[in-house]
């Protein structure tokens, strides 16, 4: 894609997300079957739902189970609470879901280095009842630029994510521009300049928003998309959403990265849902 006039849907990267897809398989055995299925590439939420920091043997096996499968990892969340479930990230959430996210930071700097992933996706977290929004706001960009100059640390960008209100309704980053704010806002106070949008165009539709503005828009502070379609989160094709022609766009714009693959497989095994792509 580099130095080409433009690209098209079919020059796009794409990644595998295994923390939705072929999660019918162990956790080690994913990414060797994202290999098999043709990918070079795969990334992944935080995997340990229970705790932020895992014991190194767990991180050992991992990262051989992807070394092992000859895929790369290109993004990798941070410590989120219990994802999938309740919750929607933990770094702006006041007493012991912050603590957990700050102990998790080192964790996921050294992994992600330790394989050349330079993408790490920070979720804000929902609104608590009973907590002034503001003072969570002010405790998500103090965690949020702790993170920053972790990624920083690593050669990697910090990725602020917006989600959608139906299924994620106390989540306050619910639309394209305010997950952008809280960007600027990262690199205003840090100076790195290393924060960036995560475009989700499935979470954007959700919302309602208009995908060929947003790109126009906001596909320079863009540090990574992630697609699925909708209505139903499913593959490209089973809803209604036009992807190709807005991964056209996309590089139209000058977007040259990866695109996780973040939906769902359907009542199919994995590697069947990927009949869609451009061979």
């Amino acid at each position: 894609m580099p130095g080409s006039e433009s690209s098209t849907a079919a020059d796009q990267r794409f990644t595998v997300n295994l923390s939705i897809l072929f999660t019918e398989l162990p956790l080690l055995e994913r990414p060797a079957a994202a290999a098999a299925a043709g990918f070079t590439a795969v990334e992944l939420w935080w995997p340990w739902v229970d705790t932020p920091t895992p014991r190194q043997s767990e991180l050992d096996a991992l990262k051989k189970a992807i070394e092992d499968a000859g895929v790369r990892l290109t993004g990798l969340n941070f410590y989120a609470g219990r994802l999938p479930g309740p919750d929607r990230g933990a770094l702006s959430v006041p007493g012991e879901e912050s603590e957990r996210f700050r102990a998790n930071i080192d964790v996921v700097a050294g992994f992600a280095q330790s394989l050349g992933c330079t993408a790490l996706n920070a979720l804000y977290g929902n609104r608590v009842e009973g907590v002034d929004p503001a003072e969570q706001d002010a405790l998500a960009l103090e965690n949020l630029v702790l993170a920053a100059r972790a990624a920083d640390r690593i050669g990697a960008i910090l990725l602020v994510e917006a989600l959608n209100r139906p299924e994620s309704p106390l989540y306050p980053l619910v639309s394209a521009p305010a997950a952008v704010g809280v960007v600027d806002r990262v690199n205003q106070t840090t100076g790195l300049g290393n924060a960036r949008f995560l475009m989700d165009l499935y979470h954007l539709s959700m919302n309602g928003e208009d995908l060929p503005s947003v790109i126009e828009q906001y596909t320079p502070r863009t540090g990574h998309v992630q697609i699925a379609d909708n209505p139903g989160r499913g593959a490209p094709g089973t809803g209604s959403l036009p992807l190709e022609n807005l991964l056209d766009q996309l590089g139209k714009a000058g977007y040259e990265g990866w695109v996780g693959l973040e939906y769902k497989p359907g009542d199919r095994p994995s590697a069947e849902a990927f009949d869609w792509l451009p061979r």
